[in-house]
């Protein structure tokens, strides 16, 4: 058996699949968009220019990515989120900037949790979510 976290992308953000993994593979190490499946023309769901089903990896993690432009009553949600666990202080602050920044938000700032607070994850904790909707949470580890 094996678990993958999927991404619809829909509304606002559907046509923005491509853009958004090929995004996460040029800053995450180790990463790569491993195949990318379109929708034929006149299949329901889609169009020709967007994902049907996509795979990618983030850090040797695989994801899977899809798109649709039916009218959803849904979208992404910070109830869910990618968490990111790394001992490495200037690559979890930099994929945290990377993210929030052009059009994301910070939901709880990098340097606001250091260790002395109720979180427990780590000696660091920040959590935002990028231009595309998706929610990231950062742990620096010991």
């Amino acid at each position: 058996m094996t678990t993958t976290t999927f991404l619809t992308f829909v509304g606002d953000q559907c046509g923005k699949a491509v853009e958004a993994i090929s995004f996460y593979t040029s800053i995450f190490p180790n990463s790569e968009i491993k195949s990318i499946k379109k929708y034929s023309e006149g299949e329901a769901g889609g169009t020709p220019e967007l994902i049907k089903y996509g795979v990618f990896t983030l850090n040797g993690t695989d994801y899977m990515v899809s798109e649709s432009n039916y009218n959803h009553a849904w979208s992404f949600t910070p109830a869910v989120s990618l968490f990111i666990c790394d001992n490495s202080d200037d690559l979890i602050r930099t994929l945290f900037e990377k993210l929030s920044s052009n059009g994301g938000q910070v939901m709880v700032p990098l340097d606001s949790y250091k260790g002395d607070g109720d979180y427990g994850f780590g000696k660091k904790f920040g959590w935002c979510q990028d231009k595309y909707g998706i929610s990231w949470q950062f742990v620096l580890t010991e």
